[in-house]
C-alpha cells in the first residue's frame, strides 16, 4: 500500500525550469506536488559546472530582461540578472561596431548622426542605422498576437521582406538571429524569429548571476521543503502512479512530464520528438581581458566557427576568480576538428589579440541542445494530453527559457482546471506571453 509520504496530487517528472515553474503554480493553488529528477541536481540543460573557481555554463543560453515569465513566475522574485551592454558588438574587417541599442526611431537617428564620421559599419551608414532602429522600435511596440498572425515562412527568407537593405540584413540581423535562435541556417519559423527580435528590442540581453543553474536552483529552493527529489529515476508512469528504481511507487491524481522531448517520448511512446540544433560552448581564460566591455560579440564576416562570444567575467564578475577573465564562445552545429585550435584562431581575429596564452577550461557539446522550430511551427502545442496526463517543456512552445517557463504555467493551468480549481492567473496572460 502506498504511504502518504509517497503520494501527491501531482507528480512532475523532470526538474528543469518548465517542471519547476509548474510546481510553483500548483503549490500556490494549494495542490500537493512531488518533483522527481533523475540527475543529482535540478535544472536540466541549464547546468553550470565549477572548474578552478570558474562557473561554466554547459549551453551558454542568453536571456532577455523582456522575458515576461522572468517577472511572473513565483519563486523568481530574487533572481539577479547581469546585463550585457545595450545592443551587440558586430565584428567586421578588424573593427567593432555597436548596433541595435536604440529603442526608438528618434534614438536611432541620434545614434546614427553621432556615427556619421566613423568608418562605415558592415550593416550600413547613418541612414541605414536609423532605419534599423526604427524597425526595431516598431517591432518592440507590436503586440504578440499581431506577430503570431503574420504569414509564416523560414526566418532566413522572411528577412528580405523587412524593408531593410541587404547589407543590414546580412551584417546584423542574420548573425543576431542565428545567435538568439541557435540556428545558423535560419530555418526557424519567422514567427519565432519575430518573437526573439521583439524580446531583443524591448529589453537587454542578460545572464543569471552566478551561472545558468542559478535560475532553476532558486526555483527549487523556494518550493515547499521536500517537494523536489533528485537522483530518482522513473521507470514507468501513468495518470495514477509513477514507478521509480530507488523509491518504489508514487501515487498521484495527475502526472506531468516535464523532461526533454526524447525522455518524455521514452515514458510516453507516441509523443513526437523534434529535430534539434547542436551547440558547442568553449570556455577560455586569458591573462588579460581581451575586451573591457560587457558586450555580446557577433561576427558579420563569418570568418570562423564562432557564432558569438563574450568576456563573461565582464558581464558577471562572479563567474571567474578575482583578477581572472572568462571568455565563453558558442559554435552552432557540429564542432570543428580540433575545436580549441579552430576557435582560438577565430577569437584572435574577433578580439584583435593573440590567444596563444589562453587556457582552455572546458568544451561542452550537446547534440540536442535546442529543439528546432521550423516553419510551420505550433507555438501552442497541447500540454494537456488527457485528463490526468500533461506534458510541458521548451519543445511545447518556443525553444527558450521563456518558452519553457511559459509551458510550465500553461500545463499547471490545465491541471487546475481539471481539478476544478480556477487558476489565479488570467487566461489572457497565457495567450499573450510567448
Amino acid at each position: 500500500m502506498l504511504t502518504t509520504a509517497h503520494h501527491a496530487d501531482v507528480v512532475i517528472v523532470g526538474a528543469g525550469v518548465a517542471g519547476l515553474s509548474a510546481a510553483h503554480q500548483l503549490t500556490s493553488a494549494g495542490v500537493t506536488v512531488r518533483v522527481l529528477e533523475a540527475a543529482p541536481r535540478v535544472g536540466g540543460r541549464m547546468a553550470t559546472e565549477e572548474v578552478d573557481g570558474f562557473r561554466l555554463d554547459r549551453i551558454g543560453q542568453v536571456l532577455s530582461t523582456a522575458y515576461p515569465e522572468l517577472l511572473r513566475t513565483p519563486g523568481l522574485e530574487g533572481i539577479s540578472l547581469r546585463t550585457f551592454s545595450p545592443g551587440v558588438l558586430v565584428h567586421s574587417e578588424g573593427r567593432h561596431y555597436r548596433a541595435g541599442e536604440a529603442g526608438s526611431a528618434r534614438g536611432a537617428l541620434s545614434a546614427a548622426r553621432a556615427l556619421a564620421g566613423a568608418p562605415r559599419p558592415p550593416f550600413g551608414g547613418a541612414l541605414d542605422q536609423a532605419r534599423l532602429g526604427a524597425a526595431l522600435g516598431r517591432l518592440a511596440a507590436t503586440p504578440v498576437r499581431r506577430l503570431l498572425a503574420r504569414p509564416e515562412r523560414p526566418a532566413g527568407e522572411a528577412l528580405s521582406g523587412r524593408g531593410l537593405p541587404s547589407r543590414t540584413v546580412d551584417g546584423f540581423l542574420r548573425p543576431l538571429l542565428s545567435a538568439l535562435l541557435s540556428d545558423p541556417g535560419l530555418t526557424t519559423s519567422s514567427r519565432c524569429a519575430d518573437l526573439a527580435l521583439r524580446g531583443f528590442a524591448r529589453g537587454r540581453l542578460c545572464v543569471p548571476e552566478g551561472g545558468a543553474s542559478a535560475l532553476p536552483e532558486l526555483l527549487a529552493a523556494t518550493l515547499p521543503p521536500g517537494t523536489v527529489r533528485t537522483g530518482v529515476r522513473v521507470t514507468g508512469a501513468s495518470t495514477t502512479s509513477v514507478t521509480t528504481e530507488e523509491h518504489g511507487a508514487f501515487g498521484c491524481r495527475a502526472l506531468l512530464l516535464a523532461t526533454g522531448a526524447r525522455a518524455a517520448a521514452g515514458l510516453l511512446p507516441g509523443l513526437r520528438v523534434p529535430a534539434f540544433h547542436q551547440v558547442t560552448v568553449l570556455h577560455h581564460t586569458a591573462p588579460v581581458s581581451p575586451l573591457a566591455d560587457p558586450a555580446l560579440l557577433l561576427d558579420a564576416d563569418r570568418g570562423g566557427p564562432v557564432s558569438h562570444t563574450a568576456v563573461l567575467s565582464e558581464v558577471d564578475p562572479t563567474r571567474a576568480p578575482r583578477g581572472r577573465s572568462l571568455i565563453s564562445s558558442t559554435v552552432l552545429g557540429p564542432p570543428p576538428p580540433d575545436p580549441d585550435r579552430a576557435v582560438r584562431a577565430h577569437l584572435a581575429k574577433l578580439y584583435g589579440v593573440s590567444t596563444d596564452a589562453w587556457e582552455l577550461l572546458a568544451v561542452h557539446h550537446d547534440r540536442e541542445a535546442v529543439p528546432a522550430m521550423p516553419a510551420p511551427h505550433d507555438l501552442r502545442r497541447p500540454v494537456r494530453l488527457l485528463s490526468g496526463l500533461y506534458v510541458c517543456g521548451d519543445h511545447r512552445g518556443t525553444s527558450t527559457v521563456q518558452g519553457a517557463l511559459h509551458s510550465g504555467r500553461r500545463a499547471a493551468h490545465e491541471v487546475l482546471l481539471d481539478f476544478g480549481i480556477h487558476p489565479a492567473h488570467a487566461t489572457a496572460h497565457l495567450r499573450e506571453a510567448a
